[in-house]
């Protein structure tokens, strides 16, 4: 018996349980934690996702045969290492590699070894409070202050008021907003283009591209409000070239993954690269070491090959099969709570949601929800981001139609959710 063990219990990690349990290869799947969607895909197991000794604990336990981490946390936490010391195998880079996403400052280094096209800037730590102002004065137009370390998608500050800037430094590097991985930060410069998000698998020393994605960070429509950790995402990106991602695989991925070699931290798992298409051609806004949420919903979607067959090949260090995507388009969509993404409001009664699931070429995955079957009875919500309607279609118009469609079979109080995910790819 082939068994996956998925760790985390978001909507990404809903979507991979989904698709890995139709693989012909895998015969089981349990998620740790998990989550009341994924309950019903396989059993759901509590354990810590960013306790190394805990999930390689629960490996052995359970006899997984690959073990595949969703989240950022538990990869800059060692979980990756502690499954392969066991001599598990594990889809998701080690701690070493992770640190593209866990340090900003780190990746920004990397990518400046590697020659890779980023924007200019400057890492400033707590006792340069005095310096990281008087750099904000050089730049102009549009000021972008990162926290070093993981805030969840929602640390990052762009604004075109230096009163705005200033006051986010001294937040950051005081410990005063984002705690310990604010008090070293990353000031940068402004850039002009549109984003796209690139998503390549890698063996260590290779890499095979797997679709781009355009993600919907703010919370309003119009690109409006704070940030979150994404509103929804569509695919394919009708901007995204063949001309562009040869680009990008071989000025930006393949440079980055020689240079993580030279540093003793080879890259195996899914690379999230984060890109601005400026005037002088992609440079690098960020990379993270996961499948985006929500762009891994939307992605798996359009995955006509078998993910299992992928995972376990990056896993093993031998990149063979082709990744292949339908024709199709995909959406996802993410219904939030009522006061999301500041102070997001939970237990309320969730309907509809069998209604939604019935309808042609839907799927909802499940984060921020609770209690309950996996179907409308007695679930409530229980996150900030709490479902996540996806859907697919002929073309992307076709599904934007349908996941809204969805969106308006389900209801819970306070529920809201942006109206113009993909607006940008329609004509």
């Amino acid at each position: 018996m082939t068994r996956a063990l998925v760790i985390g219990s978001g909507g990404r990690e809903h979507a991979l349980a989904w698709k890995l349990a139709q693989s012909p290869e895998v015969d089981d799947v349990v998620a740790a934690p998990g989550n009341v969607g994924i309950a019903e895909i396989g059993e759901c197991l509590a354990v810590r996702p960013d306790d190394p000794r805990a999930v390689a604990d629960l490996a052995e336990r359970v006899a997984a045969d690959l073990v595949v981490v969703g989240p950022e946390d538990p990869c800059v936490a060692g979980v990756v290492d502690a499954v392969e010391a066991r001599g598990r195998l594990a889809f998701g880079p080690r701690a070493g590699a992770a640190r593209l996403e866990g340090s900003k400052a780190w990746m920004k280094e990397v990518l400046a070894a590697a020659g890779v096209p980023t924007a200019r800037h400057r890492t400033f730590t707590a006792d340069q409070v005095d310096l990281a102002l008087e750099h904000l004065d050089t730049l102009q137009d549009t000021w972008v202050i990162k926290p070093d370390g993981l805030t969840a998608g929602k640390g990052v500050v762009v604004t075109d008021s230096l009163a705005i800037a200033r006051a986010t430094v001294r937040d950051y590097l005081s410990g005063a907003s984002c705690g310990p991985a604010g008090t070293t930060c990353v000031i940068e410069e402004g850039m002009v283009g549109p984003e796209l998000s690139l998503f390549a698998l890698c063996d260590g020393t290779d890499a095979s591209f797997v679709g781009c994605v355009q993600d919907h960070k703010r919370v309003g429509d119009g690109d409006t409000g704070p940030n979150t950790g994404g509103m929804g995402a569509y695919t394919p990106v009708p901007f995204a070239t063949d001309e562009l991602v040869d680009e990008v695989m071989v000025k930006i991925v393949r440079p980055t993954l020689e240079e993580l070699v030279r540093r003793d931290a080879d890259y195996r798992g899914v690379l999230f690269c984060g890109l601005m298409l400026t005037p002088e051609g992609p440079k690098v806004l960020e990379y993270n070491v996961r499948f985006g949420d929500p762009e891994c919903q939307a992605l798996v979607r359009r995955l006509d090959s078998d993910l299992f067959v992928h995972l376990l090949e990056c896993a093993t260090g031998s990149i063979r099969t082709r990744v292949r995507l339908r024709d199709d388009a995909a959406v996802a969509l993410w219904l939030a709570a009522d006061g999301y993404p500041a102070a997001p409001r939970t237990g309320d009664h969730i309907t509809g949601l069998e209604r939604a699931r019935a309808l042609h070429d839907v799927e909802v995955f499940v984060a921020g929800a609770a209690g309950g079957d996996g179907g409308d009875r007695g679930m409530v919500t229980a996150g900030g981001r709490v479902l996540c309607v996806t859907a697919t279609g002929p073309d992307l118009r076709s599904a934007v139609d349908t996941a809204y469609r969805a969106a308006g079979e389900i209801h819970f109080d306070g529920m809201h959710y942006r109206h113009d995910i993909a607006a940008q790819g329609l004509p």
